[in-house]
């Protein structure tokens, strides 16, 4: 039986420059995977960056704008990091994601490498869980001027600076006051990323589908800030109103230095992510497996 995805993009994980050995294992494993497809019927293009930095030839080579145009399916071999970047550049396009973890934890990248034949081939043919992940779409204001904006899958952190001491930052969701917190720094994180740096700070697992972020603050001065749960409809507003050398990260990816006055606006994004799992896929096994629940000690 033929694909139902005719025209599958490949996506890998790959080294820093120089990495030579981790590359041209990256590179192994892409091309055995884009022979695989193409017994299936599939027509394999590669990303451009991967091509770049793995080496690997023979395929169609599109950069993910094209990708995003021109292809039904993206395949991501990598870890959750290579996920959340492909993820949030795919999004507006609705191209579905399937993920082989080559990484550690694979929170979304769920497929072992080990096992990718025997569980693609039904996926290929049709037979899979879809699940739609929401975004956050960030600006940073200064002066009522938008000088970043950025997409985020899993969080986006007001963290202090690396030898300043706490941050002080007025909250508002929806134009009202929330507080006024003194602290290491502040998580807004989406049920994806609940369990990502929410998840160290003290912050609740969400499930996916509640649309919903969790608000964590980072080592708070006054013990009653809590972890708050808020509706991924409201916007959330982050002013920066003292400490040194202060900064905005999404998903620890992008980086935006902050000043004093500086607001940081949380917005639900229009776009959403859509991962294609395994039948029979359930996001409380993944909770189990990679947290190790109900393993004896």
């Amino acid at each position: 039986m033929k694909s139902q995805f005719r025209h599958v993009a490949l996506f890998g994980k790959y080294a820093a420059p120089g990495t030579h050995v981790a590359n041209a294992s990256s590179c192994h494993v892409l091309e055995e995977i884009a022979q695989f497809l193409t017994g299936q019927g599939c027509e394999v293009v590669v990303e451009t960056d991967t091509v770049a930095n793995t080496g690997l030839t023979g395929y169609p080579v599109l950069d993910v704008d094209a990708i995003g145009r021109q292809c039904d399916l993206g395949l991501v071999v990598g870890g959750d990091g290579t996920m959340l970047g492909i993820g949030r550049q795919l999004a507006r396009f609705g191209v579905p994601l399937i993920g082989i973890n080559q990484g550690r934890l694979g929170f979304i990248t769920d497929i072992p490498i080990n096992a990718y034949q025997a569980t693609l081939l039904p996926m290929l043919n049709g037979t899979y869980e879809e699940d739609h992940r929401s975004l956050m779409h960030a600006q940073v204001m200064r002066n009522g001027d938008c000088v970043f904006d950025t997409l985020a899958m899993n969080d986006v952190v007001v963290n202090r600076g690396a030898t300043s001491g706490m941050v002080e930052l007025r909250v508002e969701v929806d134009g009202h006051l929330v507080s006024n917190q003194r602290a290491d720094g502040l998580i807004i994180a989406t049920p994806t990323g609940s369990t990502a740096y929410s998840l160290s700070a003290g912050g609740p697992l969400m499930h996916p589908s509640i649309p919903g972020w969790v608000m964590v603050p980072i080592a708070p001065h006054t013990l009653t800030n809590r972890p708050i749960v808020l509706a991924d409809a409201a916007e959330v507003a982050i002013e920066l109103i003292a400490g040194r050398d202060a900064s905005a990260n999404f998903d620890m990816q992008s980086l935006a230095s902050l000043q004093h006055g500086d607001r940081i606006i949380v917005r639900r994004s229009e776009h959403r992510v859509r991962f294609l799992h395994p039948q029979g896929w359930s996001y409380f096994d993944t909770l189990r497996k990679k947290l190790h629940w109900n393993e004896g000690t």
